[in-house]
């Protein structure tokens, strides 16, 4: 847990730092998580960040079903479900202009901390999506979309990833399903995870080391 929760706080302060200053046609920039702009992701990076604390206050359930690996499932990315996390995103971004959102970013991402901070790692919540889940494994996905949006926000205003490395070992190994990346590929953890989520594509080569290895990646999406 205490690994995981570094992760997080590392990632959303490196992320939080990353974003003042932006000028509000830095906001519009279009990202490639399309229809997104900047503003927009970072909207829903914001509410992602901030969920925990609001699922903490509820009653706790009696036992987890899901982990973050099981999360990241096809279901979650089903037309319809996307453009419901599209149409949010847009609605959200609308709310605010850019320096309360980023304001806002950093209120939500400390009030999950906080709440966190206070909970036991096995207390088991239920997310938007229905899953029961355990807290540390639910945190883990927070650290997958800060991390891993961090990298579309960062292409969108033409930057250097600025990926912490306690998240990208977090994410890595989750990618990975815990096993090991063939050393072949010579893929470091920001590599690994640019073409685990498809930010990068694999080459000829790279698709038949990874079929031949037995990797399956995660379903991910926004």
């Amino acid at each position: 847990m205490q690994t995981v929760r570094a992760a997080f706080r590392d990632e959303c302060a490196r992320l939080g730092e990353a974003l003042h200053g932006l000028s509000e046609a830095d906001l519009d920039r279009p990202t490639d998580c399309r229809p997104w702009t900047v503003r927009e992701l970072l909207a829903h990076v914001r509410s992602g960040a901030g969920r925990l604390a609001d699922m903490l206050a509820a009653p706790a359930l009696p036992r987890a079903e899901v982990d973050a690996a099981g999360y990241f499932g096809a279901p979650k990315f089903t037309p319809e479900v996307d453009a419901a996390r599209i149409d949010s995103g847009r609605r959200e971004a609308r709310e605010l202009d850019g320096p309360a959102l980023v304001a806002d970013f950093d209120r939500a991402w400390r009030a999950t901390d906080v709440a966190v901070a206070s909970a036991p790692a096995d207390r088991v919540v239920r997310t938007r999506h229905g899953d029961a889940m355990s807290l540390t494994e639910f945190l883990r996905t927070r650290v997958v979309e800060v991390g891993v949006h961090g990298l579309d926000l960062a292409a969108a205003l033409a930057r250097e990833p600025w990926l912490t490395p306690t998240a990208a070992q977090v994410i890595a190994e989750l990618l990975a399903g815990g096993r090991p990346v063939p050393a072949e590929l010579g893929w470091d953890p920001l590599t690994l995870i640019r073409k685990a989520t498809g930010r990068v594509r694999l080459d000829d080569r790279e698709r038949a080391v990874v079929a031949a290895a037995g990797l399956r990646w995660l379903s991910f999406g926004g």
